[in-house]
Order: structure tokens, then C-alpha cells, then sequence
């Protein structure tokens, strides 16, 4: 058998090839275990062996249209028949027409657009035009973070993933504390914390501060939504002492949370803002920075010095294009947002049944389950940064029972693509519910 072979691969020569040839990122190589995807629709996709799953969390928190729409599909591969690629020194029509799209759907004054080919590269030059904007160095980041593995994301990211790569991380990154607390069952008053996060800002010096990067909703550290006031009190902080406010979209961007973008639930209009997943629904890799007017026209006359090989890539371009006139055609951002009860409900539903079920949280169709091993103490089912034996069995479980999902931690979450409906939603869920008797056997009182 050749590269080029055009027989059919089997399952087990399939994880043979990638086991063998390809490397899997933020894994022990040894221990992986991949599930083999053939072909995907919809919410589904399916192993070549015909099992069906149920994509439960639309791959990684990205495929906000589903699998295999043709729309997509055949957009991209116009653009593949006229020009495939232009360097981005070039000015072309698709990428002229995503700036135009994408401006009538950006909050407030958020009008120009750099583009990357992922969220790591846009969050990377957003803290690079914030630093050259405001000449200041130092960025606020908070722990329960993550904004991508280059070096000035990673540097930036507060979770474990941070720990290992340190060493050639950038410099000048202050962290602070989120208001949802590891463990808490709720966040801290917004007051206290708005005050807390003041006073970092004071003993750093507000002058030396170039931004405050976070996650609008916390996406991989717990889905963590933000109280009422507190992204209102973190752009009046930014504001007054001239920090710029970066609003990390690229996972509750595009629909996710019910909205356009998460930030519109609070009527929060930041500095900069970064997109990605959604943008084009992963259908191929882009991201990109929007920007207001006076941090765009500060580089009228100066150079930026940041860029990208393929920033702008016309294929890319035009998936997003296509991919975004799929959410608003098909209504899947009025979709996320009709279903957010339905899942809050059915979040309810297993808390009440389950005595694992410790605590869920959803926006729109963005939410988590987490489980607890404990109810008086409320001890995680696994510890922070770590597994557990009855983590690994739930998983196992849901994905015998052709489910995959994300469990991350003690997180189990739910994040479908938005064109589930209800029924479709129920199905997922009713698969979680069975699942959970791993987990229920493990409770003490």
C-alpha cells in the first residue's frame, strides 16, 4: 500500500498510519486512544466501520454550523477554481467582502479586521498591536484562561497548559484571579472583585499596562460566564486608566452563546476583540483581530510589524464568508439562543437525578456538567489538572454509547453544533444520563 492508494484504509490501518507517522498535540503519545472519523454530517459523524456519534462538542468548541454543509463546501472550492492563494500584500475581492461581512456584525465601533489563521495568531498580534499602540509592556491575564499555544498566547493563558512551555514564554504578564473560584459554587460579588482586580492595577502601575486580555465566557476552564456588571466594570477600569480591553471570542464567538458574539449580552464594547473556530465553523483554518478605528489608524503612517504567510488565505476567506451567511440564513444564532432553556433544563433534569451532578452552567449552547464525588464536601470527581478511574469509565461509556464530547477535568460538556434541535439535543443528553451511573457509584455523603 502506497500514500497514493486509492483502496479504502481499514479502521485499524488507519490509527496504524497515524499512530505510526503523525503526532497527536497535547497528548503521551503511547496513550491515546483517537476515535477514527470517516465522514461527517450534521451533528454526526461516523467511524468507517458505520458507527454513528453524536458530536457533542462540535469537534473543539468550533463547528458552529455542523458537519458537511455543501454551501461551505462548494464556496470554498470556487474560490480553489479562481485564485486559490494571494500573499497578503495583495488586495483581493473575497477578503474585502469577509471585512465588509464581518463589520455589520461586530459590536459597536469594531470595523477593521486583521487576519490569522487561527485564535493563537490572532490573540498574538492583538497583544502585539496593544503593546505598540499604547507603548506599554505588560499585559493582565487572568488563572482560568487559555488563549492559544504560541508564545505570547501561552504566555498569557493561566491554566496548566502554561507550565511546560514557560521557559520561552513573554515577559510582562500579570495575573489575576477570575470571579468564579476553583470549586466555588458561585462567583465572587462583582463589587469585590472589580475593587480586588483595582488594586492589581494600582501596584502595577496603570501606565505600565498595555492590555487586559480575557475570555468573554471562559471556555475550556469551565465555561465560567461572566456576573452582571463584571465585564461592564472591567471595560470602565480598562477605560479610565487607558488599558486596552481584548475580548478573547474565539470560542463564544459566532453564535455560540446565543449571540453574535458573548460580548453583546452585556452591551460591552472592547478595544480589540479576536475570532477564529467559528468563523468559518473550522471548516478551514482562519481567525482574525477586529479592531477600533484609532488603533487601526495609528498604523496609517507606521508600520505594523506583525504578519502571516497566509493572512487573508482567499480559500479560507471564502469559507468564512460562506460559513457566516450559514448562521444567519438558517437562523443557528436565534437557534443557540431559543435552546438555551432547553439545555438549562435538561442540565437540571440530571442534577436533580444524579448525586455526581454537582453543579451545570450553560449560555446558549455553550455549557458544562461538573461532577462531584462528594455532596457535603463537594470534592471534585477528579482533582484540578488532573483524572480520575470513574472520568475515564464516563468517557468510555459515552463514547460506547456513540457520543463524544470533551470531559476535561471533572467537566463533562455540552456543545453541540447549533443546528441541533431539540430532539436531537434530548438524544445527547439521554446518553449522558445513562452514562452517569458510573460516576453516581462513586458518591459519598
Amino acid at each position: 500500500m502506497t500514500a497514493t492508494s486509492s483502496r479504502r484504509l481499514t479502521t485499524d490501518e488507519i490509527l496504524r498510519l497515524n499512530r505510526e507517522y503523525t503526532f497527536f498535540s497535547w497528548s503521551a503519545q503511547a496513550k491515546i486512544n483517537p476515535i477514527v472519523i470517516d465522514r461527517a454530517e450534521g451533528i454526526y459523524f461516523w467511524d468507517p466501520d458505520g458507527k454513528r456519534y453524536i458530536d457533542f462538542n462540535s469537534q473543539l468548541m468550533s463547528v458552529n454550523i455542523g458537519h458537511g454543509d455543501r454551501r461551505v463546501a462548494e464556496a470554498i472550492a470556487e474560490q480553489a477554481r479562481t485564485l486559490a492563494f494571494a500573499a497578503p500584500q495583495f488586495a483581493t475581492e473575497v477578503r474585502g467582502r469577509l471585512g465588509q461581512l464581518l463589520a455589520e456584525l461586530t459590536p459597536g465601533d469594531l470595523k477593521t479586521f486583521f487576519f490569522t489563521l487561527g485564535g493563537a495568531e490572532a490573540n498574538e498580534n492583538a497583544l502585539r498591536l496593544a503593546r505598540l499602540y499604547t507603548g506599554r509592556q505588560k499585559v493582565i491575564a487572568r488563572h482560568r484562561s487559555y488563549h492559544g499555544a504560541t508564545a505570547g498566547a501561552i504566555s498569557v493563558t493561566g491554566d496548566p497548559r502554561r507550565w511546560a512551555n514557560e521557559s520561552g514564554g513573554v515577559p510582562g504578564v500579570i495575573r489575576v484571579l477570575d470571579p468564579w473560584r476553583w470549586g466555588r459554587e458561585e462567583p465572587e460579588p462583582v463589587d469585590e472583585h472589580l475593587a480586588y482586580l483595582e488594586e492589581v492595577i494600582q501596584y502595577e502601575g496603570p501606565h505600565t499596562i498595555a492590555a487586559f486580555i480575557l475570555e468573554t465566557v471562559t471556555g475550556t476552564n469551565g465555561i465560567l460566564i461572566p456576573p452582571d456588571g463584571y465585564l461592564q466594570g472591567v471595560r470602565e477600569l480598562c477605560s479610565r486608566h487607558g488599558i486596552l480591553m481584548i475580548a478573547d471570542e474565539v470560542m463564544a464567538g459566532f453564535g455560540r452563546t446565543g449571540r453574535w458574539f458573548a460580548v453583546d449580552h452585556w452591551d460591552v464594547v472592547p478595544d480589540l476583540l479576536t475570532m477564529a473556530k467559528g468563523l468559518t465553523s473550522s471548516y478551514l483554518p482562519l481567525g482574525a483581530v477586529a479592531m477600533k478605528p484609532e488603533i487601526a489608524h495609528a498604523f496609517d503612517e507606521k508600520v505594523y510589524f506583525g504578519g502571516l504567510t497566509y493572512s487573508a488565505h482567499p480559500m479560507s476567506c471564502a469559507a468564512a464568508i460562506a460559513a457566516v451567511n450559514v448562521l444567519r440564513d438558517d437562523d443557528l444564532v436565534g437557534n443557540a439562543a431559543r435552546l438555551d432553556p432547553v439545555m438549562r433544563s435538561l442540565h437540571a433534569d440530571l442534577a436533580a437525578k444524579h448525586p455526581s451532578v454537582g453543579a451545570t452552567r450553560n449560555i446558549g449552547l455553550f455549557g458544562i456538567i461538573e461532577l462531584i464525588r462528594n455532596r457535603s464536601t463537594r470534592e471534585p470527581m477528579a482533582p484540578f489538572n488532573g483524572g480520575s478511574p470513574e472520568m475515564s469509565a464516563l468517557e468510555a461509556g459515552l463514547r460506547a454509547d456513540g457520543l463524544y464530547t470533551m470531559t476535561h477535568w471533572n467537566g463533562v460538556f455540552t456543545n453541540p453544533p447549533l443546528c441541533i434541535t431539540e430532539e436531537q439535543l434530548r438524544d445527547g443528553f439521554a446518553i449522558i444520563d445513562a452514562a452517569l451511573e458510573v460516576t453516581d457509584a462513586a458518591v459519598v455523603d
